[in-house]
């Protein structure tokens, strides 16, 4: 069986860090956020442009999403 992520994009994320001057991302803030459900497995994907320095915690990332967060200063946390 298939694991079904949710899909959650770079250029989320910045709105995310700008908007709510968050700069630690986990599944619980995209929860918060209403970006996602408690208990959704949560891909990163490199989709927009991200030019906060966030810190992300989430089950999976493509290896241009986890290039672009780190280039930015952040780190990628996978779960």
């Amino acid at each position: 069986s298939r694991v079904e992520y949710k899909a959650i994009n770079l250029g989320t994320l910045d709105k995310l860090a700008s908007e709510s001057k968050v700069s630690d991302i986990t599944v619980e803030t995209l929860s918060s956020h209403g970006l996602a459900g408690k208990n959704d497995l949560i891909k990163i994907l490199a989709k927009g442009e991200l030019k906060a320095k966030v810190n992300v915690t989430a089950h999976k990332f493509s290896a241009a999403a986890a290039k672009a967060i780190e280039a930015a200063g952040g780190t990628v946390t996978e779960l």
